[in-house]
């Protein structure tokens, strides 16, 4: 009798045992799964922060960008324009005296009378400027009509005087004596209402360059 009931006795216990380490084992299981869990969503939570910017942030960002580009892009075109409003100015006004032959004459110094009592006034003009050469090498005044420094020569008187070269009449052109590569012009309008002595000398490598102009009542050389 007290074999048998130490043997039930023992089965119990042992059966007791089996299950309070079946649970133990289950928890342990349990417990090791909600830690894996657990931390394989902060890890991924992390990743995601560090890897996805903020909207706001970007959108902010790009806006900045493309602000500052676009006023790089303004501020060059600016310049440019700037730059190319100044050629321009510059082309216009040189292109002003090409064409009308006339120079700025707010600068210009007039004076009565001349080198003869036949000169009624005498202009020299600051502003006055060499119109410019297709000449090269040593230069030496050309009196050929057909010369390319007789038509030069031409062109500054008219720049000189401001008569259009197709109202422009030459009565006579040739050397002055009184000083090394320069000449002496007469010229009148076709009416000739306008009677000019023009004085022109060579500049190197800038063409010819009027130095005065003598109005006179009357033609002579």
């Amino acid at each position: 009798m007290n074999n048998n009931f130490e043997q039930n006795s023992r089965s119990g216990y042992r059966s007791k045992r089996k299950k309070t380490n079946l649970i133990l084992n289950s928890l342990i299981v349990i417990v090791v799964l909600l830690i894996i869990f657990v931390g394989y969503h902060i890890f991924a939570s992390g990743n995601d922060t560090a890897s996805t910017p903020n909207k706001a942030t970007v959108n902010s960002e790009q806006k900045q960008t493309a602000s500052k580009k676009e006023k790089t892009q303004e501020a060059v075109s600016n310049e440019t324009q700037n730059s190319d409003n100044s050629a321009d100015d510059n082309n216009n006004q040189n292109s002003d005296e090409s064409s009308t032959g006339q120079a700025d004459q707010s600068q210009a110094v007039v004076s009565t009378g001349g080198s003869s009592p036949n000169v009624v006034k005498t202009t020299v003009n600051p502003a006055w400027r060499p119109l410019g050469t297709s000449q090269t090498g040593e230069h030496t005044p050309v009196y050929d009509t057909k010369s390319v420094d007789w038509q030069e020569m031409l062109n500054a008187m008219s720049y000189a005087t401001g008569l259009d070269p197709s109202n422009m009449t030459v009565y006579w052109l040739g050397r002055d004596k009184s000083t090394s590569n320069a000449s002496i012009g007469t010229v009148y309008s076709k009416d000739k209402q306008q009677v000019y002595r023009v004085y022109i000398k060579w500049v190197d490598g800038q063409g010819w360059m009027p130095t005065k102009v003598e109005e006179l009542s009357q033609l002579e050389r």
